[in-house]
């Protein structure tokens, strides 16, 4: 399988995560989604809001990148976060749209890349305005990783408030081989 390819897999298995997560997370009480619960962005609005803050962090970066088109457009329209816990939204029906759209996005921007657009590097800034070269694949691949491990995170929270998540695992999308 190519590394576009897997991209792409994986951008799918985030658009589906990420509608579970937050159809799970629907369940619980304004109340119990802005309690502190001791986690890294503590609570699980603060963890959601960190998932799309890094994506919206990372996309503005790529969206500097020849290949990215007018596919990253609404991204680039975007203001850049000041911080990697700000709150973007306060109200989950609200981040959950923006959600939605950015997921797309994403699938939308990784569907319209070639092979080549993804060999090479990519410079940015980090948040504290270190500069960086690193290879552009590695940066995409970043992008998923990052969520993954912070949807972890969520789960655990959902799973101590009672709510049963269900399965998080890739194999779920990945087709039968014909060979």
């Amino acid at each position: 399988m190519s590394i576009l390819r897997q991209f792409q897999l994986f951008s799918e298995y985030n658009q589906l995560m990420n509608q579970r997560l937050y159809n799970a997370a629907s369940q619980l009480s304004t109340d119990d989604l802005h309690k502190d619960k001791g986690a890294f962005f503590k609570s699980i609005m603060g963890t959601l809001n960190h998932i799309l803050v890094g994506d919206v962090v990372w996309l503005k970066r790529f969206s500097s990148h020849p290949s990215a088109g007018h596919v990253l457009s609404h991204i680039s329209s975007l203001e850049k976060p000041k911080s990697l816990d700000s709150i973007l939204y306060v109200d989950f029906e609200q981040l959950r749209e923006e959600r939605v759209k950015i997921d797309k996005i994403i699938i939308e921007w990784i569907n319209s890349l070639s092979e080549s657009n993804i060999e090479g590097s990519i410079s940015y800034e980090n948040m504290a305005g270190t500069k960086f070269n690193k290879p552009f694949s590695s940066l995409i691949s970043h992008l998923f990783l990052h969520q993954v491990h912070h949807r972890g995170q969520v789960t655990t929270l959902l799973s101590q408030s009672g709510v049963d998540f269900g399965d998080t695992d890739l194999i779920e999308i990945i087709n039968e081989s014909t060979t």
